[in-house]
């Protein structure tokens, strides 16, 4: 496994990075997902805040990931079974030691969280396969991006049809905003965004750049960062730093108020026609709609982006009604599995 350079130097190469994009952006979804349906938003209003806004700004990075790629003349992909390996599996292409679980929200899932959104260090060298953070990740793609552009020229690189990108009238997002990518200053401001949300400014940074969504009078933090609020049960406060930690006011957390999911269900758990396995299976139906709109939208058809809306509210009331089944172990309820389904077999 490369842990550094080499460097993407080729269009195709470029295009095939771009693609692995799309793929880590997704990847994170399901597992936040699955934490933010284990929550009772009124008994635990902080963190569910919290975990809807970090799941849809990565529908930001999908999307800006999908923008990326059409500008470099590709084709994004999302409607396909490498999309939903099993749980546990790594970040696509990244750390193996990050594995990424199906779980509901407590202790571990947010150590999960806290693994995947780290930032990068200063001094760390752009990665672009086997990468240790994501940071590193998109700085490769960024640094691919320059080198490419600088080598065969603007027209060469962002040869993509201007009219498969998303604007921003197709895609609310509350925090961020969709960038329509057709030169280089607006590929280098897609993975500014991306980044940034993640990790925070110039990887030395607590705060987005952004307002928060849900308090508009406060600084948004980077994704990193509220977990980090979450785990220490505090938030930031104006001129706290990483190295100080969040010092402003106490979040409240009621663990009581967590639907106790299975860990990395699967349908094959139950037998064909048990009324959880038929639940699971109504929900990856559901999911993998969601997955072929999100590709139709990313692919040329931008009035696909209100059906995918639609399936996302149809996924939070079959995941909530799944996680109120008991498991049957006595102690669990049952969860999603996020279980690709053949398009011939979809119902």
């Amino acid at each position: 496994m490369d842990m550094g350079y080499p460097a993407i130097d080729s269009l195709d190469d470029l295009r095939r990075h771009l693609q692995w994009a799309i793929e880590l952006e997704h990847a994170t979804i399901p597992p936040y997902l699955c934490a933010l349906y284990s929550l009772d938003p009124t008994r635990n209003a902080e963190a569910a805040q919290v975990i809807s806004g970090v799941f849809v700004e990565e529908m930001l990075h999908l999307a800006l990931a999908a923008n990326l790629l059409n500008a470099v003349g590709g084709k994004p992909e999302l409607d396909a079974p490498h999309l939903l390996p099993a749980y546990p599996h790594p970040l696509p292409h990244g750390d193996p030691s990050i594995q990424l679980e199906l779980l509901p929200y407590g202790p571990e899932s947010l150590e999960l969280f806290l693994d995947v959104e780290r930032p990068a260090s200063a001094a760390a060298v752009p990665e672009a396969e086997g990468y240790h953070t994501i940071g590193q990740f998109y700085a490769a793609i960024e640094s691919g991006f320059r080198e490419l552009t600088d080598r065969l020229g603007e027209d060469a690189v962002f040869c993509g049809d201007p009219k498969r990108q998303l604007q921003e009238m197709h895609f609310s997002s509350g925090g961020g905003q969709v960038i329509p990518v057709h030169d280089l200053k607006s590929a280098l401001a897609a993975l500014s965004e991306i980044i940034e949300q993640g990790e925070g400014a110039a990887r030395t940074e607590v705060w987005d750049g952004d307002k928060d969504v849900f308090h508009p009078e406060r600084e948004q933090v980077a994704h990193y960062y509220r977990f980090v609020e979450l785990k220490q049960g505090r938030r930031f406060h104006a001129g706290d730093t990483p190295q100080s930690g969040p010092t402003g006011e106490a979040i409240a957390s009621d663990p009581g108020g967590v639907l106790p999911m299975r860990p990395n269900p699967r349908t094959t758990d139950y037998p064909e026609g048990n009324p959880v396995r038929l639940a699971q299976e109504e929900f990856n139906n559901t999911y993998c709609l969601l997955l072929y709109l999100l590709e139709d939208t990313f692919n040329g058809n931008p009035g696909q982006m209100r059906d995918a809306v639609g399936a996302m509210y149809a996924l939070k009331s079959q995941a909530q009604a799944l996680m109120k089944m008991p498991s049957g172990d006595g102690r669990t309820t049952a969860g999603p599995t996020f279980e690709y389904v053949p398009i011939d077999q979809r119902a």
